[in-house]
């Protein structure tokens, strides 16, 4: 048992939330933690995005991304949206996930259709799901690397050799 001393008529009902429109939003990281999979056999990062302007200013959006996973397309994929990410955050060197937090971006929003899986039985709500990244100026990491911000990118999977670094200019 929880004693609340709660009055719900003092706070306005939740509506629930609707997913977003499609679309690109300002949005900032606020939090991020490694969690297993549901199937105990791997590890993802998830990662809550916030809306950070706009009508949908304070709106949370969630997105996982498979570090470990026996499926190692998820993986690749996964680290190659890192890669992305880390590039429009403006840090290619994350040692903790925390380094990516609070630093203004934008994202692209997909709407998520509601479902289930007959095999499992598993159902879920209809959602956003984030397709793209930019920097807060607009550009697209494949344009940050083009315009000489980072060098080669990083490596898509754990243990692949590092790409070499360009020496550094001198100041």
């Amino acid at each position: 048992m929880a004693i609340l001393n709660f009055n719900a008529r003092t706070v306005e009902p939740s509506a629930g939330f609707d997913p977003l429109p499609a679309g690109w939003y300002n949005a900032r990281i606020t939090e991020s933690e490694i969690k297993p999979t549901n199937a105990g056999d791997g590890s993802y990062l998830a990662v809550t995005f916030e809306i950070i302007d706009g009508q949908y200013a304070n709106r949370k959006i969630f997105s996982n991304y498979n570090l470990e996973n026996k499926n190692p397309v998820a993986v690749k994929i996964a680290y190659e949206q890192l890669s992305a990410l880390s590039y429009c955050c403006g840090v290619l060197d994350v040692q903790d996930s925390t380094m990516l937090h609070g630093i203004p971006l934008q994202i692209k929003l997909a709407e998520k259709p509601a479902g289930s899986n007959p095999q499992t039985g598993k159902s879920w709500d209809a959602g956003n799901e984030v397709k793209d990244y930019r920097n807060a100026a607009g550009q697209s990491a494949k344009e940050i690397i083009a315009a000489g911000g980072g060098g080669a990118p990083a490596p898509t999977a754990p243990g692949a050799p590092a790409a070499p670094s360009a020496p550094a200019a001198p100041a």
